[in-house]
C-alpha cells in the first residue's frame, strides 16, 4: 500500500501484525517518510496519514490504538479504542477485541508483539532498557493471561531494535542488570573502543523465555546501522540531526467473517 514496507515474523504468521519500516510515508526532512510518532514534532497531518497507511497495510478497516510511552513497565488492557489525545501513560497494551490494532512506536528500543491465537489475545510492548529491566514484557504476559491466554501458547517476536554492535554504553550501565542476576553478564561485551556494548534484543528474548513463552523470534534487525529502512534516536544524536522519526509496530485480532 503506497510503498509501505511491512516486516512480518514467522512466529506470528497467522496473526495480523507488522513491524513497519520508514518507507512509504509522506513526512519530509529528517523524519522522512513513514514517521508515525505523535510526539516527534512532525506535521500532525503527515503523521495521521502515515499512521493510516500503516494500519491499512496490516489490518484494513481496523482502529489503531496506542499509548503515551514513558519508558515504564506499565501495561494497560484495551476494551475499546481511545482517541490519540486520551492515550494512557504506559508502554504496553493488550486486547482480545477484534478489529483493533495495538500500536507502539520505537526508534532503537525493542518492539515486542505477542499473541495467543487460540485465546484470541494479543499484546504489544515498547521495551527500552528501563522498561525491559523493569518487567514490561512480564506485565504484558500477565495482562494477556488475565484475558485467557496461556504462556506456552503465546508466541512473541522482537522487531527492529538497536543491535549489540551499535549499542555502546557507559561502564556503569550494566550494574543494575548484574544486581538483578549475575548471569546477565552474558548480554554485555567489550566494544572496539574499550567500552561495553549491550545486547538489548537478547536480553528481552531471555526475559520472554524465562516467562514461559512458547516461542520467541528475534528478527535481528539493527535500527542504528540501516538508515534507509529504520529511524534511530542514537544515530540521529550522533549525527547532530534536528529530529528523529518513530517506527510503528502493530498487532491485532482479526474480525471473524460472518457465517453464511
Amino acid at each position: 500500500m503506497s510503498g509501505v514496507e511491512v516486516l512480518r515474523a514467522h512466529a506470528l504468521a497467522a496473526v495480523p501484525h507488522g513491524f513497519l519500516t520508514r518507507r512509504g510515508g509522506v513526512s519530509t526532512g529528517a523524519v522522512a517518510s513513514l514517521n508515525c510518532g505523535l510526539g516527534s514534532g512532525d506535521d500532525p497531518a503527515a503523521i495521521a496519514e502515515n499512521r493510516r497507511r500503516a494500519a491499512e497495510a496490516v489490518l484494513p478497516g481496523a482502529k489503531l490504538a496506542g499509548v503515551y510511552q514513558v519508558h515504564s513497565p506499565t501495561c494497560v488492557t484495551l476494551t475499546e479504542p481511545w482517541p490519540d489525545e486520551a492515550r494512557p501513560e504506559a508502554d504496553a497494551l493488550v486486547t482480545d477485541r477484534p478489529g483493533v490494532l495495538l500500536g507502539i512506536v520505537t526508534a532503537d528500543c525493542a518492539p515486542v508483539l505477542l499473541a495467543d491465537r487460540k485465546a484470541g489475545v494479543v499484546g504489544a510492548a515498547h521495551a527500552g532498557w528501563r522498561g525491559a529491566i523493569g518487567g514490561v514484557t512480564d506485565r504484558t504476559i500477565a495482562a494477556m493471561i488475565a484475558l485467557g491466554a496461556q504462556p506456552r501458547r503465546i508466541v512473541a517476536a522482537i522487531g527492529p531494535t538497536i543491535a549489540r554492535a551499535s549499542y555502546e554504553i557507559d561502564p556503569a550501565f550494566p550494574e543494575p542488570f548484574l544486581a538483578e542476576d549475575a548471569a546477565n553478564a552474558r548480554f554485555f561485551t567489550d566494544g572496539p573502543r574499550g567500552r561495553p556494548h549491550f545486547d538489548l534484543e537478547a536480553y528481552v528474548a531471555a526475559r520472554l523465555a524465562a516467562a514461559g513463552i512458547g516461542r520467541v523470534e528475534a528478527m535481528g534487525l539493527d535500527t542504528y546501522a540501516d538508515d534507509a529502512r529504520f529511524y534511530s534516536f542514537r544515530r540521529a544524536t550522533h549525527r547532530g540531526e534536528p529530529a528523529y522519526g518513530r517506527l510503528i509496530s502493530m498487532i491485532g485480532v482479526e474480525i471473524a467473517p460472518p457465517r453464511s
